[in-house]
């Protein structure tokens, strides 16, 4: 009996055996085809589009002052980090050839408003001159005219008669004289007036040349930069080349950040857009600002140069120039301190959306291909290639959506989008709120075919894929 029970026991558990393979076959069987997914509920919340650019801190008012004249620095009155006002001295280089020239200049100026005076005494000397030989002229007129009358009626002998007309050509002859004195006179003064307003040019020239040894403040500011020492010889610029570099001198009431945005992202920045940016040297503030400058030539990334200065196009990658004003910069921030710029671009209140990975690309063709298969319909046709109207392949085909849980199928969904945040999407068409798409893995959704058959994973999963 014992034999007999044990025989049994065993027959049942060999039973119960054989049921469990039965029935993991059977499971395994049904699984084979049924994709894991991550799945989430497409929700409505405030979405902020956000563009990140690098850059440096830039004063937004500055001046570079270069050398304007040849010569030896002999004083700086000024230290970097120095404020300074408006016509402050700041540097003076060596003057002893344009003093020279400039106190030479000034003795050719009093030669020169001597001559002219001189020139103006004479003439009005000539025009005296004129007048009293035009007060003989008359005197001897009338003698003539009546030494004429008289010697019609014998009344006067003929030397009287000719000396009288030898007064009268004598006088007529000195008017003309002192006429010509006085054209004479006119254009000596002319021609020393115009050779004091040379010898005046050529003064206020060297003036300007001696001037331009003393160096003064253009602006109100800060000395940010002075790279230059007492006995250092300095050169004025030549044609396209500047002169020797003194210093720089910056406005830092009012400071910058000056960050690149890459040209994928420029099109959605626009002046007067509000920014936070970050500032390496202070870790733990954020400043605010807006945009007040928008640069309009692309910058080639890997050599800083514009676009407009080479010669061929390239297909490299570009930035373009964003200046972003800062609201209230702390009074220790200086020029050339690294930073980052989180510009707003836009904003969205309750909107509907998506994380950002569960945006995907199908071709349109495969989707058909799926739904006839799905049907029983012969796929031969949807095999070939769909060429598009403009005769490209594929290209024109792609369709951008989501994969829409239903029915525990994976149903491809085109969507149309708006703006992107950090992390999600905005959706304009194609999805409604609670709808569950998939949202993972990104192998699983770059395999993913439309209408195959899905499982979300179980909290259980994610957290050993975590691990």
């Amino acid at each position: 009996m014992a034999l007999k029970r044990s025989r049994k026991i065993a027959l049942g558990v060999a039973a119960g055996l054989v049921l469990l393979v039965v029935v993991s076959v059977v499971w395994k069987r049904r699984q084979a085809g049924i994709v894991a997914v991550q799945a989430e509920a497409v929700q409505r919340q405030d979405l902020e589009s956000i563009v990140t650019a690098s850059g440096e801190i830039r004063p937004r008012h500055y001046v570079n002052i270069n050398s304007q004249a040849f010569g030896k620095i002999i004083d700086i009155r000024v230290q970097e980090g120095q404020r300074v006002k408006k016509g402050q001295v700041l540097l003076r280089q060596e003057s002893v050839q344009p003093g020279a020239e400039v106190e030479a200049q000034k003795a050719l100026v009093h030669s020169s408003e001597a001559a002219v005076e001189a020139a103006q005494a004479s003439t009005k000397t000539a025009q005296a001159e004129l007048q009293r030989s035009r007060a003989d002229f008359q005197r001897s007129r009338l003698n003539w005219e009546r030494a004429q009358n008289l010697f019609q009626e014998k009344l006067i002998s003929q030397q009287q008669f000719d000396t009288s007309k030898a007064e009268f050509e004598s006088a007529t002859a000195a008017v003309d004289l002192a006429q010509a004195r006085i054209l004479q006179s006119l254009a000596e003064f002319n021609r020393s007036r115009s050779n004091l307003r040379q010898v005046r040019a050529t003064l206020t020239r060297a003036a300007d040349v001696l001037r331009k040894t003393i160096y003064t403040s253009p602006i109100d500011g800060v000395i940010i930069n002075l790279p230059v020492h007492v006995g250092e010889q300095m050169v004025p610029g030549v044609q396209n080349s500047p002169g020797s570099f003194l210093m720089t001198v910056a406005d830092m009431e009012e400071v910058t950040a000056e960050v690149k945005v890459d040209e994928t992202d420029i099109v959605n920045v626009q002046l007067g857009q509000l920014a936070e940016v970050t500032i390496d040297a202070f870790p733990d503030q954020t400043f605010h600002g807006r945009i007040t400058e928008i640069g309009t030539t692309a910058i080639v990334r890997s050599t800083g140069q514009s676009t407009a200065q080479l010669q061929t196009g390239t297909q490299e990658a570009k930035d373009f120039k964003v200046v972003v004003t800062l609201d209230d910069p702390p009074a220790s921030i200086r020029p050339g301190l690294s930073t980052t710029a989180r510009i707003s671009t836009a904003t969205r209140e309750n909107a509907l959306s998506i994380p950002i990975q569960a945006l995907t690309i199908r071709r349109k063709s495969d989707i058909e291909k799926a739904e006839r298969r799905a049907r029983g319909e012969s796929t031969a046709q949807a095999a070939s290639p769909t060429v598009s109207t403009s005769g490209r392949k594929g290209k024109d085909d792609e369709l951008q959506g989501v994969f829409v849980i239903q029915d525990n199928q994976a149903h491809f969904r085109q969507v149309k989008t708006g703006i992107t945040g950090v992390t999600d999407i905005e959706i304009l068409d194609g999805l409604k709120e609670n709808d569950r798409i998939i949202t993972g893995s990104y192998k699983v959704l770059r395999e993913l075919k439309h209408l195959a058959r899905v499982r979300v994973k179980t909290d259980e999963e994610m957290e050993e894929e975590e691990d």
